[in-house]
């Protein structure tokens, strides 16, 4: 099931944050079908290539991965140096009746909202931009028709053999490769990809550690 929504005045992201979407200035779509992978793990980010592969298949626009569901293009020139184009979030619910089990099959939603024009950026952390940034001519409709067959063909292969083939592909574009950052827990390292689970790896002080919680945060250390 596909559904599409023109305008979004109560789009929800991760951690419960707000994501609104007008008419024509945003792409904001749901995908459900049944899953039963032998692993959940990784699943946005193997949503996020697809995306990208999509979006910038030679990757000449510089959209890149930010652990662990967020589409971020490098801006230099700005404060924060990045600009969030698109994010990703994913839920899961077992059928009307069925009793839980880890393997069991579960109804899957896919939620992507995805910039197509210059958004305002009031009270962001990340300073968002449109895919018009990027492209000159890009609209939604057309947006969709590249994204949406890719994604479920994602979604399909997923199921059948986890995250791990899209691991190569998310280190390929991972925005925070070899960056200092600091974890919304305190903690601080310096990144380094995803393994095969999709965990993300920061090297520490205490040695290397993964992180496999989607309510962490991790941000980028600004250097001065």
């Amino acid at each position: 099931v596909l559904l599409v929504a023109e305008q979004q005045t109560a789009g929800r992201g991760r951690l419960g944050r707000p994501w609104q979407g007008d008419v024509g200035a945003a792409l904001t779509f749901s995908l459900g079908l049944m899953l039963q992978p032998r692993d959940w793990s990784g699943l946005s980010l193997a949503v996020g290539v697809s995306l990208v592969q999509s979006l910038d298949p030679q990757g000449d626009l510089g959209v890149q991965l930010k652990w662990p569901n967020d589409l971020w293009v490098k801006r230099p020139h700005t404060p924060e140096g990045w600009g969030k184009l698109a994010g990703i979030l994913i839920e899961t619910a077992l059928p009307t009746g069925s009793s839980y089990s880890a393997d069991a099959p579960r109804y899957c939603v896919v939620g992507v909202g995805i910039n197509i024009a210059p958004p305002q950026a009031q009270g962001l952390s990340t300073a968002p931009l449109g895919l018009r940034d990027l492209q000159d001519g890009v609209d939604a409709p057309h947006t969709l028709a590249r994204v949406a067959k890719p994604l479920l063909a994602t979604l399909q292969q997923f199921e059948r053999e986890g995250f791990a083939p899209w691991q190569v592909a998310f280190n390929a574009r991972d925005a925070l490769a070899q960056t200092a950052v600091t974890l919304s827990d305190g903690r601080h390292g310096v990144a380094q990809g995803v393994d095969a689970g999709g965990g993300l790896l920061v090297r520490t002080e205490q040695g290397m550690e993964v992180v496999t919680s989607a309510e962490v945060s991790v941000r980028p250390i600004m250097q001065p």
